[in-house]
């Protein structure tokens, strides 16, 4: 009787989340529904200039327009390609170097300043040099990436192997492990949440540096798309642009939750 209760228990308990998540799920999808909506009549009643603002009925008209011109899938298929690049090198070789500075307590000491340095400094400023070293193209964007993405990945990675559990590292000491085993065994797979934490914080990062990459010198992209678009006054292809963006930041983010998924799945990491 008793077992039969705690199961009768845990079944309502689990019925209650799964409403409470459909309750949030629908909020969430009309708090959306309602901007848009709001934004249109706006526009329709007088209260905003459909011109300035543009309106979700003009946006929509934008993005048919590219799409029938076959100009979507380039800018779109541009963009994310130079972002998923610049995601993986900032990802790889942040890790690497955050790996080969814990490995090597030396070479931290001396690379700390200068990454600090290069943290602060703001990353406009070298889009420029980026510009005359890699030529106005792909390259300078994707260096643009991966110089705002990979300083954070060093720096968090490598806190996160700093701050690993002292005792357990005296513990692979005591047992005679050598510094690549206590890597190995040890160090890594404690570190298997900063280095999602790391993915989710990337990819952000790598779509600011793609973006700025691409309002500096791009012939296609959605920051093109926004550059152009603001520079004809045509609003709705900004906006269109601004939209498109947004969905594929979600989408790359949504990506990056399903490989941690897996990653728990597989190696069952909690």
């Amino acid at each position: 009787m008793k077992t039969n209760a705690l199961s009768t228990r845990r079944e309502l308990y689990l019925a209650a989340l799964r409403r409470r998540q459909r309750c949030i799920r629908f909020w969430q999808f009309a708090l959306l529904v309602g901007f848009f909506l709001f934004w249109e009549l706006s526009c329709l009643v007088g209260l905003s200039d459909g011109f300035l603002t543009s309106s979700p009925s003009r946006m929509a008209r934008a993005f048919w327009s590219l799409c029938r011109s076959g100009e979507v899938l380039l800018h779109v298929g541009t963009s994310c390609l130079e972002t998923v690049v610049g995601f993986l090198l900032g990802t790889v070789l942040g890790t690497l170097i955050a790996i080969a500075m814990w490995f090597f307590p030396t070479l931290s000491r001396i690379l700390d300043p200068y990454l600090v340095v290069l943290n602060a400094l703001p990353k406009t400023a070298l889009g420029p040099i980026f510009i005359v070293w890699m030529g106005a193209g792909t390259g300078a964007i994707i260096t643009m990436t991966l110089a705002i993405s990979l300083i954070v990945t060093i720096l968090n990675m490598y806190e996160g192997f700093r701050t690993t559990d002292r005792e357990k590292l005296r513990l692979m000491a005591t047992l005679g492990a050598t510094r690549w085993q206590t890597l190995h065994f040890l160090v890594l797979p404690a570190n298997y949440g900063t280095l999602l934490n790391t993915l989710k914080v990337n990819v952000g990062l790598s779509w600011v540096g793609v973006i700025m990459g691409e309002f500096l010198v791009s012939r296609a992209g959605l920051g093109y798309l926004i550059v152009y678009g603001s520079q004809v006054f045509n609003m709705d292809l900004v906006m269109t642009a601004v939209v498109l963006l947004a969905v594929a930041a979600v989408v790359m983010y949504r990506l990056v939750l399903l490989a941690e998924k897996l990653i728990h799945s597989l190696w069952g990491v909690s």
